[in-house]
């Protein structure tokens, strides 16, 4: 929601040269207003968290307590930021490189590396384990024998993080083979040319979010100087919880049920669980997730799918996030039910690897002090 310059004024106690100063800061998001090119509109969303940390105290203590839960950024990077509604890869637009590059390309940019080394055709590996499982363990065996990403320059872990990315999509697959990313994992899941091709916008989309909980727990791991690889089984671990990289499994249950018995059943049935409805909106998106928008307009949903994801918005009151994207790209292209978080856990390696390697570059341990509470 967007509020006229009085409004805000008004809500902020300020003058307009304080308000100003938050926008010039980033700490309130603005825009032109459509009906009045001179003025210009200002987050409601921005200010309310404004107020809510002056309520809350300026000791060091509650800043520090907030920081923790969509506060104020706690940690510098170059990688990825969010600014006026748009996911920024390195000062490029996440939705405009989503429509034209690969993930390798992607990744080399996050990295801040040249064209990354080209990938000789994989041997095959033992598929006793492919998908999430294959995923996981193949992290797990890298970070147990690979050397520590400690004292390593970033040719050389450009380099690993590769052979990491390549392997990653051995694992998934439980085979080798040549091709980027997505076409290695579109031969998997027998996809279309054009099928093909929105799986690698999708890879893109998700390559990076700026500091959420798994690139969180990639960056203390690389803190450490541990392995890039164990670094990504970090960030891999955190997106196997429900609230982060399987919140899109709740929404593909509600879009199988919507299709089966109607939007109106499926999102009964949730409200008499007590449950909210499934991959709406987003903190850092108050006018809804680009990636999110972007990936909808472009698979171009069939009109059930199309009226299921309406109904949920509708009686959500907002819009739906990448969450909701990933479960109806699943959908349409009927892929396995594991297919969003493969994606998504996918295109974030090359993310949880950029960020490791510039924690790394970074020289300093992440080791935040408690609030003990106990007697």
């Amino acid at each position: 929601m967007w509020i006229a310059r009085t409004d805000a004024l008004s809500l902020l106690g300020v003058k307009p040269q304080t308000l100003y100063a938050y926008v010039s800061r980033g700490l309130i998001a603005s825009r032109p207003d459509a009906d009045d090119p001179r003025a210009s509109l200002y987050s409601a969303a921005d200010i309310e968290t404004l107020l809510k940390r002056r309520r809350s105290g300026r000791g060091r203590e509650a800043i520090a307590r907030a920081a923790i839960s969509w506060g104020e950024p706690v940690m510098q990077t170059a990688i990825t930021t969010v600014r006026r509604g748009k996911l920024i890869y390195r000062g490029r637009d996440a939705v405009r490189l989503a429509a034209e590059a690969t993930l390798e390309e992607t990744a080399a940019l996050l990295w801040d590396a040249g064209p990354l080394p080209a990938q000789r055709a994989a041997e095959t590996r033992p598929a006793t384990l492919c998908g999430k499982a294959g995923a996981l363990e193949f992290l797990a065996a890298r970070a147990a024998t690979d050397p520590p990403s400690f004292g390593r320059g970033p040719a050389a872990l450009a380099n690993e993080g590769a052979s990491l990315l390549s392997g990653f999509c051995n694992a998934i697959t439980g085979t080798g083979g040549r091709g980027f990313f997505h076409q290695r994992l579109a031969r998997h899941w027998d996809l279309s040319p054009g099928g093909t091709d929105m799986l690698r916008r999708a890879l893109v989309l998700v390559a990076d979010h700026e500091l959420n909980p798994s690139t969180f727990a990639a960056r203390v791991a690389a803190s450490t100087g541990a392995p890039l690889a164990a670094c990504a089984l970090a960030g891999c671990a955190t997106l196997t919880g429900p609230l982060h990289g399987e919140a899109s499994a709740r929404a593909l249950a509600y879009l199988k049920r919507a299709l089966e018995a109607g939007p109106d059943a499926a999102l009964t049935d949730i409200s008499a669980r007590g449950q909210h409805i499934p991959a709406m909106g987003h903190a850092l998106y108050p006018e809804g997730d680009p990636r999110a928008a972007a990936l909808l307009r472009w698979m171009k949903p069939g009109p059930e799918l199309r009226r299921a994801i309406r109904s949920a918005e509708a009686a959500a009151g907002d819009a739906a996030n990448i969450d909701m994207a990933l479960a109806a790209l699943t959908v349409q292209l009927n892929l396995p039910d594991d297919a969003p978080f493969l994606i998504f856990a996918s295109g974030r390696m090359a993310g949880w690897i950029a960020h490791a390697m510039e924690q790394r570059a970074s020289n300093r341990i992440i080791r935040p002090r408690a609030n003990y509470t106990g007697s």
